[in-house]
């Protein structure tokens, strides 16, 4: 024991050890202050601070992105990026100001709208990076702003916002949600957004389109205000689907001619009822029931979903016409797991999977339904009856009245009374390089159309309506023909006729080539279909030739092996008789005995004085087995004969039909 604490004592008392223990007492004590300070801190932090959260699949996030767009502070980031593209659903971004990138006073007097090389001026804006924070001062407040992009396997990078701030309740956050709601509003209050769906069950936002006016759609007398008035009132009538227990939802059926002007008409009502536009692709690679069911159960309560070519949702035609069936063929119902995956496409949407989607207990309720088709006849019964497809309008060839209301859509008309009219002549009318102010020359770079009566306007849409046939044009093409001479209205009337009349040649052209195109691709089918027809045949015949050979062999090969064993056995019958003979006498006698070895040329020759019958009678019996092997031989060569006839025969008659086609086409 004393050596032991004569060994620990020395240690002990050394100083370098004593001031290492002292080093990590203080370094402990340190860092014990410094994570409970943190820990008070975050608990501080956490006490004051509040913080909220917004995903892009939901509104408020385009909220708060276009308000904070408008924000300087998010302009002035010292982290971002500089990009020109300001249609981004993400804002909506930070415009920068003149005086930041000006260089002289010249370039303040820029019209945004002119030209350079065929594209307009664009604007620089900045956009703060990802997963950088910054700081906001909104009404007293102090706000942390960060952006993040989550990446997730199966439904790609999603964007998310987190704002904090410190406050005792969340008052602030709600008004600043409801003014960033009030300001998207009134700046998006002209605009549509389109969303498109896509492989993994999630919807993209994909862009803003300028709403378009119900006054620029032309439809029969009626139709338009039916369809509005029904519209309003199911959006209004929420408690009334409720108290009565229907789900509140309402389809829409646009069905009739290619170019029509159904999916103009679904623009137009989505931005007279300021809804946005959800567009799901029933042919889209990689859609199937689990797809869209998420799809339609994730679609906001008031919006438009549409479904376009309903009746090709199930086929991967690429032919739309009358003679078009609309489904696959019998052969292409069912391809393979290995064709699809070749070709890459995994669509496998099912016609239960879509009534399900659209009505099932997981759809979403608050929407309005719109489909389009342009063959009605081939829908499913169970997919356009009422509670699914509500309402049916049926879009038909241009009528008169149609055609005169487009050309009073197209072409301005200056009234007695309007004084913005003969301005705008006026400034049309005037020297080019004369200054005018910026409004004004904004104006003037349009395109220049000529202001006409009102009266004068009228009496030009009167004849060009007389002069187009009734329900013979569709609605695209009257358009087109507009805007072709969208400054000339008069001569647009002038040449309306010639146009008809090229249009009609034009449409006889082309349905001749189609005609011609199907002769010729009905030949072709034929054609191959005969030639496999003809290959299938040549080689059944060759199959059946072999099998025939390969009998006949066998059966040749049976004959002799059959006249062998006779053979053998006559001439073991020889030699028994000889060894009997050989015993009784031991004198060879002079008789002969006549035995046919197995092969030909080695016959055995043996005579005897008995008689000669026998020998005769065994010559005659080798003649008649080599007659009748001979005779059996000739049959099988018929045989075989017979089947080369019969499938020349099959070619030949082949060959008949496919000229036979070809000289009556």
């Amino acid at each position: 024991m004393d050596l032991i604490k004569g060994l620990v004592s020395p240690l002990v008392n050394a100083s370098a050890l004593g001031d290492t223990m002292k080093l990590v007492v203080i370094g402990g004590t340190v860092e014990t202050a410094r994570r409970a300070s943190m820990s008070a801190w975050h608990s501080f932090v956490d006490s004051f601070f509040l913080t909220a959260h917004f995903s892009e699949e939901d509104y408020p996030f385009d909220w708060l992105m276009h308000w904070l767009s408008k924000q300087p502070a998010w302009g002035r980031s010292r982290e971002f990026e500089i990009t020109t593209r300001t249609a981004g659903r993400d804002g909506m971004l930070a415009k920068t100001n003149h005086e930041d990138l000006m260089e002289d006073e010249d370039s303040q007097e820029e019209d945004e709208n002119e030209l350079v090389n065929g594209r307009r001026k664009k604007q620089v804006a900045f956009m703060p990076s990802i997963d950088t924070t910054h700081t906001i001062y909104y009404r007293g407040h102090w706000l942390r702003v960060t952006r993040s992009n989550k990446h997730d396997p199966y439904h790609g990078s999603t964007q998310g916002l987190k704002i904090s701030v410190v406050a005792r309740n969340n008052i602030i956050l709600k008004k600043l949600v409801l003014q960033a709601k009030r300001e998207y509003e009134s700046d998006m209050e002209h605009r549509v957004h389109i969303f498109l769906a896509d492989s993994h069950g999630s919807w993209r936002w994909n862009g803003a389109r300028q709403k378009r006016p119900l006054s620029s759609i032309v439809l029969e007398r009626g139709v338009k205000d039916m369809l509005m008035a029904d519209a309003r009132d199911f959006m209004a009538s929420e408690e009334w689907y409720a108290d009565r227990g229907i789900p509140f939802r309402r389809g829409y059926l646009l069905h009739g001619v290619p170019g029509s002007g159904k999916t103009s008409l679904i623009h137009a009502v989505a931005g007279a009822l300021g809804l946005d536009i959800y567009v799901i692709s029933l042919s889209s690679k990689g859609m199937n029931d689990t797809t869209l069911s998420n799809l339609m159960g994730r679609v906001p309560s008031r919006c438009i979903v549409l479904l376009e070519d309903l009746d090709a949702a199930f086929t991967r035609g690429v032919s739309r016409d009358a003679t078009s069936t609309g489904v696959p063929s019998k052969v292409a119902t069912a391809p393979t797991k290995k064709d699809a995956t070749a070709e890459g496409d995994t669509n496998s949407l099912s016609l239960s999977g879509l009534l399900n989607s659209l009505d099932g207990v997981a759809a979403s309720e608050g929407r309005i339904l719109f489909a389009t088709t342009n063959h009605i006849e081939r829908l499913d019964p169970a997919l356009s009856r009422p509670g699914r497809m509500d309402v049916w309008i049926d879009f038909k060839h241009a009528s008169k009245w149609q055609a005169e209301g487009i050309f009073l859509n197209f072409f301005p008309c200056r009234k007695a009374s309007d004084p913005q009219a003969a301005a705008q002549e006026e400034v049309q009318n005037s020297d080019p390089k004369t200054k005018v102010p910026m409004g004004t020359r904004k104006r003037s770079s349009m395109h220049a159309v000529p202001l006409i009566e009102e009266e004068e306007l009228k009496v030009l849409a009167k004849e060009f309506a007389e002069a187009i046939p009734e329900n013979e044009l569709s609605v695209a093409s009257l358009q087109g023909y507009l805007l072709k001479n969208k400054t000339r209205p008069r001569e647009c009337v002038k040449e309306v006729h010639e146009w008809i009349i090229k249009e009609r040649e034009t449409r006889i052209k082309l349905k001749k080539e189609k005609e011609e195109r199907e002769i010729k691709e009905k030949a072709e089918k034929v054609e191959k279909e005969a030639k496999e027809n003809k290959e299938k045949a040549e080689k059944e015949a060759k199959e059946a030739d072999a099998k025939t050979l390969e009998k006949i062999e066998a059966q040749t090969a049976a004959r002799r092996l059959r006249r062998a064993k006779e053979k053998a056995a006559l001439v073991a019958q020889a030699k028994k008789a000889d060894e009997s003979s050989d015993q009784s006498s031991p004198v060879l006698s002079s008789s002969t005995v006549i035995v046919s070895l197995p092969t030909p040329a080695k016959d055995v020759v043996v005579t005897t004085s008995s008689g000669e019958s026998n020998a005769e009678s065994t010559t005659a019996g080798d003649d008649g087995d080599a007659e009748s092997v001979t005779s059996e031989d000739d049959e099988d060569l018929d045989d075989v004969a017979a089947v080369v006839d019969a499938s020349t025969s099959k070619e030949v008659a082949t060959e008949a039909q496919i000229s036979e086609i070809k000289t009556g086409h």
